[in-house]
Parts: C-alpha cells; structure tokens; sequence
C-alpha cells in the first residue's frame, strides 16, 4: 500500500482501533500526512539529495545543494552528474565520500545497474537490497526513499534513533529499545509501521 491521505488516515484508524495509546495519539496530533507522489524523473535526485544531507545540518546542507544544483545547470539526473568532475562537485562543498557516493549512484543509474523506473514494483526488502549497492546509500537511506518517496505504509526504521526514542516516550518505556527489541514491539502494528514511525518522530518533536 501507498501512503495517499486516504490510505494514512485508514491505517490509523485502524491503529487507534487496536491501541487506545495511538487512538490517543490521533486526538493530540491527528492523522500523518499523505505522501505526495514522487515521480520516476525524480528519484534520482532525491537520492542524491539524501546522499549529501547525510550528517549535514539544515543551513549548511542547503547551501552545498544550492550550489551542487546550479554546477549541474538547475537539474540533478545521472547524465548532468555524469558530465562535471570529481573537483566539481568538491567545489559545491561535498566530502570526498558524498562525491564519490553520487557519482556512484550515477554510474549504476545510467548503466541500468540501478532501475529507478522500476524500483516501485519491488517489496520493501527488494528495494532496500538493490539501494544499498550504492556507495553511501545504507539501511536507514534506503528505509527513507521506502517512507518519504514510493510511500509504503509498513516501514519500521528501527535503526533510527528517534523512533526508538520516540517509541520509549510515548510508551513509557524505562529505557530506549535497542534496534532488535523495538523490531519485536513493532510487529504488533503491522502493516501500518509506518504511520506508528511518524507519531514516534512527533513525539520526539513536540514532547507530547
């Protein structure tokens, strides 16, 4: 399943029906937002983006994309990243590693290696095994491009430190689960993983 409005605001329905903590949740925050639709053209360039926000805060990430994007004249495709050097994209202000990242996402893009057309028809382990070929795309990129870009509803980024935190607080937990324990308090919430990810990173935002 996608994540359209429709479909979000069924799921946690459907959550708030199993778990009065979420049906709590729904009344504090209402439901998560649906995810717009990302089309193919796109991916690569959100990929890219992720790449070089790794580890970056806001400010300074967005002046490296700002000129990362005009040193590919205002479009971020594999063919553009292709075309400008190594030396190039370290002048945009990119590390070594991220410029060597994109370039690689490029190369397996542009050589077929890397379907972007098509990743929307593979399960979610399909997609997370055929993204982190890439060099610098690991576990959690891929678990984001599954969230934010081909909107799948059953996400559980358990690597993420702000789930787990986010989980421990809403549930009141002693402690923040490790990666494998908040894997098992998951499973309760399947096929809607997703939508639980979203309240546990609210949480974390607003304190709720």
């Amino acid at each position: 399943m996608t994540a359209t409005r429709t479909a979000v605001a069924d799921a946690a329905k459907e959550l708030s029906r199993r778990d009065p903590v979420i049906k709590g949740l729904v009344r504090q925050c209402g439901y998560p937002p649906g995810r717009p639709h990302v089309p193919a053209s796109r991916r690569f360039a959100v990929l890219a983006r992720s790449i070089l926000y790794q580890q970056l805060a806001g400010k300074a990430a967005a002046a490296i994309e700002g000129r990362f994007v005009a040193a590919l004249g205002g479009e971020v495709t594999p063919e553009r990243v292709l075309a400008v050097s190594f030396d190039v994209l370290r002048a945009c202000g990119l590390s070594g590693a991220k410029a060597r990242s994109i370039q690689d996402l490029a190369e397996k893009v542009a050589s077929g290696q890397i379907s972007l057309e098509r990743i929307g028809r593979l399960s979610d382990e399909e997609v997370v095994e055929h993204l982190v070929q890439v060099r610098g795309i690991g576990q959690w990129t891929a678990e984001m491009f599954l969230l934010g870009t081909l909107g799948r509803t059953d996400i559980w980024p358990v690597g993420d430190l702000g789930v787990r935190a986010g989980f421990a607080h809403i549930w009141k937990l002693p402690e923040v689960p490790t990666p494998k324990e908040l894997m098992a308090l998951g499973d309760p919430y399947r096929p809607y993983r997703s939508v639980v990810a979203w309240y546990c990173w609210r949480a974390m935002d607003t304190r709720l």
